[in-house]
Protein backbone atom coordinates (compact mmCIF):
# COMPACT_ATOMS: atom_id res chain seq x y z
CA UNK A 1 0.00 0.00 0.00
CA UNK A 2 1.47 3.33 -1.08
CA UNK A 3 0.04 6.21 0.94
CA UNK A 4 2.18 8.92 -0.64
CA UNK A 5 1.41 8.53 -4.35
CA UNK A 6 1.18 11.77 -6.34
CA UNK A 7 -0.87 11.24 -9.56
CA UNK A 8 0.07 14.71 -10.80
CA UNK A 9 -3.26 15.53 -12.43
CA UNK A 10 -6.85 16.15 -11.41
CA UNK A 11 -8.35 15.30 -14.79
CA UNK A 12 -9.99 12.30 -16.42
CA UNK A 13 -7.07 11.55 -18.69
CA UNK A 14 -3.71 9.88 -18.95
CA UNK A 15 -1.89 13.21 -18.91
CA UNK A 16 0.53 12.42 -16.06
CA UNK A 17 1.83 9.42 -17.98
CA UNK A 18 1.94 11.41 -21.21
CA UNK A 19 3.84 14.26 -19.54
CA UNK A 20 6.54 11.92 -18.31
CA UNK A 21 6.33 9.57 -21.24
CA UNK A 22 8.19 11.19 -24.14
CA UNK A 23 6.26 8.92 -26.49
CA UNK A 24 3.21 11.16 -26.25
CA UNK A 25 -0.02 9.22 -26.40
CA UNK A 26 1.55 5.75 -26.20
CA UNK A 27 0.27 3.60 -23.36
CA UNK A 28 2.69 1.46 -21.40
CA UNK A 29 1.37 -1.74 -22.94
CA UNK A 30 2.23 -0.44 -26.39
CA UNK A 31 5.76 0.34 -25.24
CA UNK A 32 6.04 -3.15 -23.75
CA UNK A 33 4.89 -4.87 -26.95
CA UNK A 34 7.31 -2.76 -29.00
CA UNK A 35 10.13 -4.59 -27.20
CA UNK A 36 8.57 -7.94 -26.33
CA UNK A 37 6.67 -8.44 -29.61
CA UNK A 38 3.02 -8.27 -30.58
CA UNK A 39 2.06 -11.87 -29.88
CA UNK A 40 3.34 -14.66 -27.64
CA UNK A 41 5.06 -16.94 -30.12
CA UNK A 42 4.15 -20.07 -28.18
CA UNK A 43 0.49 -19.53 -27.33
CA UNK A 44 -0.64 -16.92 -29.86
CA UNK A 45 -1.99 -14.66 -27.11
CA UNK A 46 -1.53 -10.92 -27.77
CA UNK A 47 1.17 -9.34 -25.61
CA UNK A 48 -0.82 -6.17 -24.96
CA UNK A 49 -4.53 -6.46 -24.05
CA UNK A 50 -7.10 -3.86 -22.99
CA UNK A 51 -10.17 -5.10 -21.12
CA UNK A 52 -13.34 -3.07 -20.76
CA UNK A 53 -16.56 -4.63 -19.44
CA UNK A 54 -17.72 -5.41 -22.98
CA UNK A 55 -14.95 -8.04 -23.05
CA UNK A 56 -17.04 -10.15 -20.65
CA UNK A 57 -20.59 -8.79 -21.14
CA UNK A 58 -22.24 -8.06 -24.46
CA UNK A 59 -24.72 -5.70 -22.78
CA UNK A 60 -22.07 -3.64 -20.97
CA UNK A 61 -22.63 0.09 -20.73
CA UNK A 62 -20.66 2.34 -23.07
CA UNK A 63 -18.07 4.36 -21.08
CA UNK A 64 -18.89 8.00 -20.54
CA UNK A 65 -15.48 9.61 -20.86
CA UNK A 66 -13.47 7.09 -22.86
CA UNK A 67 -12.24 9.69 -25.38
CA UNK A 68 -10.59 11.67 -22.57
CA UNK A 69 -8.24 8.85 -21.59
CA UNK A 70 -7.04 6.87 -24.58
CA UNK A 71 -5.87 3.65 -23.01
CA UNK A 72 -5.51 2.21 -26.51
CA UNK A 73 -3.20 5.02 -27.64
CA UNK A 74 0.07 4.21 -29.36
CA UNK A 75 1.40 7.68 -30.14
CA UNK A 76 4.26 7.63 -32.66
CA UNK A 77 4.57 3.84 -32.41
CA UNK A 78 1.62 3.48 -34.79
CA UNK A 79 -1.55 1.34 -34.83
CA UNK A 80 0.29 -1.98 -34.97
CA UNK A 81 1.02 -1.63 -31.26
CA UNK A 82 -2.57 -0.92 -30.19
CA UNK A 83 -3.77 -3.29 -27.46
CA UNK A 84 -6.00 -6.18 -28.40
CA UNK A 85 -9.41 -4.98 -27.24
CA UNK A 86 -11.87 -7.90 -27.33
CA UNK A 87 -15.45 -6.90 -27.99
CA UNK A 88 -14.48 -3.31 -28.76
CA UNK A 89 -17.42 -1.10 -29.69
CA UNK A 90 -15.82 2.24 -30.32
CA UNK A 91 -12.41 3.05 -31.72
CA UNK A 92 -9.71 0.45 -31.63
CA UNK A 93 -9.20 -2.23 -34.21
CA UNK A 94 -11.90 -2.76 -36.86
CA UNK A 95 -11.20 -6.46 -37.09
CA UNK A 96 -11.61 -6.91 -33.36
CA UNK A 97 -14.93 -5.08 -33.48
CA UNK A 98 -16.09 -7.33 -36.29
CA UNK A 99 -14.99 -10.62 -34.76
CA UNK A 100 -15.96 -9.95 -31.11
CA UNK A 101 -14.30 -13.28 -30.35
CA UNK A 102 -17.71 -14.83 -30.98
CA UNK A 103 -17.19 -16.40 -34.42
CA UNK A 104 -19.42 -19.48 -34.80
CA UNK A 105 -17.51 -22.74 -34.80
CA UNK A 106 -18.82 -23.53 -38.28
CA UNK A 107 -17.12 -20.43 -39.63
CA UNK A 108 -13.90 -21.32 -37.87
CA UNK A 109 -14.01 -24.79 -39.39
CA UNK A 110 -14.24 -23.25 -42.84
CA UNK A 111 -11.03 -21.25 -42.86
CA UNK A 112 -11.54 -20.06 -46.38
CA UNK A 113 -14.84 -18.49 -45.36
CA UNK A 114 -13.12 -16.88 -42.38
CA UNK A 115 -10.43 -15.38 -44.60
CA UNK A 116 -13.10 -14.09 -46.95
CA UNK A 117 -14.77 -12.40 -44.02
CA UNK A 118 -11.49 -10.70 -43.13
CA UNK A 119 -11.06 -9.55 -46.70
CA UNK A 120 -14.32 -7.61 -46.62
CA UNK A 121 -12.79 -5.33 -44.01
CA UNK A 122 -10.40 -3.93 -46.61
CA UNK A 123 -13.18 -1.70 -47.85
CA UNK A 124 -13.22 0.06 -44.48
CA UNK A 125 -9.53 0.86 -44.37
CA UNK A 126 -7.80 3.96 -45.68
CA UNK A 127 -5.28 3.70 -48.46
CA UNK A 128 -2.32 5.11 -46.53
CA UNK A 129 -0.98 2.82 -43.81
CA UNK A 130 -4.21 0.86 -43.62
CA UNK A 131 -2.95 -2.32 -45.22
CA UNK A 132 -0.20 -2.58 -42.63
CA UNK A 133 -2.86 -2.42 -39.94
CA UNK A 134 -4.95 -4.96 -41.82
CA UNK A 135 -2.04 -7.40 -42.07
CA UNK A 136 -1.29 -7.13 -38.37
CA UNK A 137 -5.00 -7.40 -37.56
CA UNK A 138 -5.43 -10.53 -39.62
CA UNK A 139 -2.31 -12.14 -38.19
CA UNK A 140 -3.25 -11.41 -34.61
CA UNK A 141 -6.89 -12.43 -34.97
CA UNK A 142 -5.91 -15.67 -36.65
CA UNK A 143 -3.45 -16.38 -33.87
CA UNK A 144 -6.13 -15.83 -31.27
CA UNK A 145 -8.89 -17.72 -33.02
CA UNK A 146 -7.10 -20.56 -34.75
CA UNK A 147 -4.08 -21.41 -32.61
CA UNK A 148 -6.05 -22.17 -29.46
CA UNK A 149 -5.41 -18.86 -27.77
CA UNK A 150 -9.14 -18.10 -27.83
CA UNK A 151 -9.51 -20.57 -24.96
CA UNK A 152 -7.87 -18.03 -22.65
CA UNK A 153 -10.76 -15.64 -23.36
CA UNK A 154 -13.41 -18.26 -22.55
CA UNK A 155 -14.45 -17.96 -18.90
CA UNK A 156 -16.68 -21.02 -19.27
CA UNK A 157 -13.53 -23.13 -19.14
CA UNK A 158 -12.85 -21.97 -15.60
CA UNK A 159 -13.60 -24.07 -12.52
CA UNK A 160 -17.13 -23.11 -11.32
CA UNK A 161 -15.79 -22.62 -7.80
CA UNK A 162 -13.24 -20.11 -9.05
CA UNK A 163 -15.92 -18.34 -11.09
CA UNK A 164 -18.07 -18.10 -7.97
CA UNK A 165 -15.21 -16.61 -5.96
CA UNK A 166 -14.74 -13.85 -8.53
CA UNK A 167 -18.47 -13.24 -9.04
CA UNK A 168 -19.43 -9.69 -8.02
CA UNK A 169 -22.80 -9.52 -9.76
CA UNK A 170 -24.92 -10.08 -6.65
CA UNK A 171 -23.16 -7.64 -4.33
CA UNK A 172 -24.97 -4.49 -5.47
CA UNK A 173 -28.63 -4.27 -6.43
CA UNK A 174 -29.97 -1.97 -9.11
CA UNK A 175 -32.18 -0.44 -6.42
CA UNK A 176 -29.11 0.50 -4.36
CA UNK A 177 -27.63 2.33 -7.34
CA UNK A 178 -30.93 4.00 -8.18
CA UNK A 179 -31.20 5.21 -4.58
CA UNK A 180 -28.06 7.33 -5.09
CA UNK A 181 -30.04 9.37 -7.64
CA UNK A 182 -27.17 9.03 -10.11
CA UNK A 183 -28.28 10.05 -13.57
CA UNK A 184 -29.07 7.95 -16.65
CA UNK A 185 -25.43 7.99 -17.76
CA UNK A 186 -23.58 7.44 -14.50
CA UNK A 187 -26.00 4.94 -12.93
CA UNK A 188 -25.54 2.27 -15.64
CA UNK A 189 -21.76 2.57 -15.28
CA UNK A 190 -21.99 1.90 -11.52
CA UNK A 191 -24.13 -1.16 -12.24
CA UNK A 192 -21.82 -2.34 -15.02
CA UNK A 193 -18.81 -2.15 -12.70
CA UNK A 194 -20.58 -4.11 -9.96
CA UNK A 195 -21.61 -6.89 -12.33
CA UNK A 196 -18.37 -7.27 -14.27
CA UNK A 197 -15.26 -6.18 -12.36
CA UNK A 198 -14.72 -9.69 -10.96
CA UNK A 199 -15.00 -11.32 -14.38
CA UNK A 200 -12.58 -8.77 -15.81
CA UNK A 201 -9.91 -9.59 -13.24
CA UNK A 202 -10.44 -13.31 -13.79
CA UNK A 203 -10.06 -12.81 -17.54
CA UNK A 204 -6.91 -10.79 -16.91
CA UNK A 205 -5.45 -13.63 -14.85
CA UNK A 206 -6.29 -16.17 -17.56
CA UNK A 207 -4.64 -14.02 -20.23
CA UNK A 208 -1.48 -13.45 -18.18
CA UNK A 209 -1.26 -17.15 -17.40
CA UNK A 210 -1.60 -17.87 -21.13
CA UNK A 211 1.24 -15.54 -22.07
CA UNK A 212 -0.08 -11.98 -22.32
CA UNK A 213 2.53 -9.58 -20.99
CA UNK A 214 0.54 -6.42 -20.22
CA UNK A 215 -3.19 -6.32 -19.46
CA UNK A 216 -5.06 -3.11 -18.68
CA UNK A 217 -8.43 -3.40 -16.93
CA UNK A 218 -10.80 -0.44 -16.87
CA UNK A 219 -14.24 -0.79 -15.32
CA UNK A 220 -15.70 2.45 -16.67
CA UNK A 221 -14.55 5.38 -14.53
CA UNK A 222 -16.98 4.70 -11.71
CA UNK A 223 -14.93 6.18 -8.89
CA UNK A 224 -16.45 9.60 -9.51
CA UNK A 225 -18.51 10.38 -6.39
CA UNK A 226 -19.14 14.11 -6.51
CA UNK A 227 -22.46 13.77 -4.72
CA UNK A 228 -25.39 15.65 -6.19
CA UNK A 229 -23.12 17.55 -8.59
CA UNK A 230 -23.91 16.08 -12.00
CA UNK A 231 -26.10 13.44 -10.35
CA UNK A 232 -23.23 11.31 -9.06
CA UNK A 233 -23.34 9.11 -5.97
CA UNK A 234 -22.21 10.63 -2.67
CA UNK A 235 -19.12 9.13 -1.03
CA UNK A 236 -20.76 6.89 1.58
CA UNK A 237 -23.15 5.17 -0.81
CA UNK A 238 -20.67 5.31 -3.67
CA UNK A 239 -17.97 3.42 -1.78
CA UNK A 240 -20.49 0.69 -0.99
CA UNK A 241 -21.62 0.21 -4.58
CA UNK A 242 -18.13 0.57 -6.09
CA UNK A 243 -15.71 -0.42 -3.34
CA UNK A 244 -17.51 -3.62 -2.33
CA UNK A 245 -17.27 -5.35 -5.72
CA UNK A 246 -13.69 -4.13 -6.21
CA UNK A 247 -12.66 -5.48 -2.81
CA UNK A 248 -14.13 -8.90 -3.55
CA UNK A 249 -12.64 -9.05 -7.04
CA UNK A 250 -9.16 -7.98 -5.99
CA UNK A 251 -9.02 -10.32 -3.00
CA UNK A 252 -10.15 -13.17 -5.27
CA UNK A 253 -7.38 -12.34 -7.73
CA UNK A 254 -4.69 -12.25 -5.03
CA UNK A 255 -5.84 -15.55 -3.50
CA UNK A 256 -6.01 -17.10 -6.97
CA UNK A 257 -2.51 -15.97 -7.93
CA UNK A 258 -1.09 -17.35 -4.71
CA UNK A 259 -2.91 -20.67 -5.10
CA UNK A 260 -1.51 -21.01 -8.64
CA UNK A 261 2.03 -20.02 -7.72
CA UNK A 262 1.89 -16.91 -9.91
CA UNK A 263 2.72 -14.29 -7.30
CA UNK A 264 6.25 -13.72 -8.56
CA UNK A 265 5.25 -13.86 -12.24
CA UNK A 266 2.39 -11.36 -12.25
CA UNK A 267 2.47 -7.77 -11.01
CA UNK A 268 -0.88 -6.23 -10.05
CA UNK A 269 -1.07 -2.41 -9.98
CA UNK A 270 -4.27 -0.70 -8.83
CA UNK A 271 -4.57 3.06 -9.09
CA UNK A 272 -6.69 5.81 -10.57
CA UNK A 273 -5.91 8.66 -12.90
CA UNK A 274 -6.28 11.03 -9.95
CA UNK A 275 -7.08 11.22 -6.26
CA UNK A 276 -10.02 12.87 -4.52
CA UNK A 277 -10.25 16.04 -2.46
CA UNK A 278 -9.44 15.57 1.22
CA UNK A 279 -12.64 17.37 2.22
CA UNK A 280 -16.21 16.24 1.62
CA UNK A 281 -18.07 18.79 -0.48
CA UNK A 282 -21.49 20.22 0.35
CA UNK A 283 -23.15 17.50 -1.75
CA UNK A 284 -21.61 14.70 0.33
CA UNK A 285 -19.04 13.81 -2.31
CA UNK A 286 -15.40 14.35 -3.15
CA UNK A 287 -14.03 16.10 -6.21
CA UNK A 288 -10.92 15.68 -8.36
CA UNK A 289 -7.48 15.99 -6.73
CA UNK A 290 -4.01 15.48 -8.17
CA UNK A 291 -1.72 15.85 -5.16
CA UNK A 292 -2.45 12.50 -3.49
CA UNK A 293 -4.05 9.36 -4.85
CA UNK A 294 -4.53 5.64 -4.18
CA UNK A 295 -1.93 3.07 -5.21
CA UNK A 296 -1.75 -0.64 -4.43
CA UNK A 297 0.97 -2.92 -5.77
CA UNK A 298 1.02 -6.69 -5.40
CA UNK A 299 3.28 -9.50 -6.59
CA UNK A 300 5.80 -9.31 -9.42
CA UNK A 301 8.53 -10.71 -7.19
CA UNK A 302 8.67 -7.45 -5.24
CA UNK A 303 8.86 -7.05 -1.47
CA UNK A 304 5.30 -7.27 -0.24
CA UNK A 305 3.64 -6.62 3.11
CA UNK A 306 4.56 -2.93 3.37
CA UNK A 307 2.87 0.40 3.82
CA UNK A 308 5.02 2.92 1.94
CA UNK A 309 4.98 6.59 2.87
CA UNK A 310 2.54 8.62 4.91
CA UNK A 311 -0.08 11.15 3.97
CA UNK A 312 -0.49 14.52 5.64
CA UNK A 313 -3.03 14.67 8.48
CA UNK A 314 -5.71 16.04 6.16
CA UNK A 315 -5.06 13.40 3.47
CA UNK A 316 -4.19 16.03 0.89
CA UNK A 317 -0.46 15.60 0.28
CA UNK A 318 2.38 13.20 1.08
CA UNK A 319 3.97 13.68 4.49
CA UNK A 320 6.92 11.42 3.60
CA UNK A 321 8.43 9.39 0.79
CA UNK A 322 6.47 10.84 -2.15
CA UNK A 323 6.01 8.38 -5.02
CA UNK A 324 5.56 9.97 -8.44
CA UNK A 325 4.31 8.69 -11.77
CA UNK A 326 7.94 8.41 -12.87
CA UNK A 327 8.63 6.06 -9.92
CA UNK A 328 5.56 3.95 -10.69
CA UNK A 329 6.44 3.59 -14.39
CA UNK A 330 10.03 2.67 -13.50
CA UNK A 331 8.79 0.03 -11.03
CA UNK A 332 6.59 -1.55 -13.68
CA UNK A 333 9.34 -1.48 -16.30
CA UNK A 334 11.93 -3.00 -13.96
CA UNK A 335 9.47 -5.82 -13.31
CA UNK A 336 8.84 -6.43 -17.00
CA UNK A 337 12.40 -6.13 -18.27
CA UNK A 338 16.05 -6.46 -17.42
CA UNK A 339 16.63 -2.78 -18.16
CA UNK A 340 20.35 -3.34 -18.66
CA UNK A 341 19.60 -5.68 -21.55
CA UNK A 342 17.08 -3.24 -23.03
CA UNK A 343 19.85 -0.63 -23.28
CA UNK A 344 21.83 -3.04 -25.46
CA UNK A 345 19.01 -4.11 -27.79
CA UNK A 346 19.39 -3.16 -31.41
CA UNK A 347 16.49 -1.87 -33.46
CA UNK A 348 14.65 -0.39 -30.45
CA UNK A 349 13.74 3.27 -30.69
CA UNK A 350 15.82 5.47 -28.41
CA UNK A 351 12.62 6.98 -26.98
CA UNK A 352 11.26 3.54 -26.11
CA UNK A 353 14.51 2.60 -24.39
CA UNK A 354 14.46 5.85 -22.42
CA UNK A 355 10.93 5.28 -21.07
CA UNK A 356 11.93 1.77 -19.98
CA UNK A 357 15.34 2.55 -18.50
CA UNK A 358 15.02 6.05 -17.06
CA UNK A 359 13.52 6.76 -13.68
CA UNK A 360 13.98 5.24 -10.26
CA UNK A 361 11.68 2.43 -9.14
CA UNK A 362 10.13 2.52 -5.67
CA UNK A 363 13.24 1.59 -3.71
CA UNK A 364 11.64 -0.26 -0.81
CA UNK A 365 9.89 -2.68 -3.20
CA UNK A 366 13.00 -3.79 -5.06
CA UNK A 367 15.00 -6.83 -4.07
Amino acid sequence: MVRSFVPGSANHDAKPIADYNILKGANLGAIYSRVAGLTNSTTGVPRNVLLYPHAVASDAAVPRVEPLADFAGTGPLGPNYAPFNPGARTGGNLLQQDMRLNVPSGVLDDRQALLAKFDTLKRHLDARGAMEQMDRSREQALSVLLRGAAQAFDLKREDPRVLARYDTAGLVTDAAVDATKSNAVIGPLYKCHARNVGKLLLLARRLCEAGAGFVTVNAHYVWDMHGGVGNFAPMREGMQIVGGPFDRALSALIEDLEARGLTDRILVVCCGEMGRTPRINKEGGRDHWGELGPLLIYGGGLKMGQVIGRSAPDGGKPASDPVTMRNLIATVMHTLFDVGQVRLLRGIDAEVARVITEGDPIASLMN
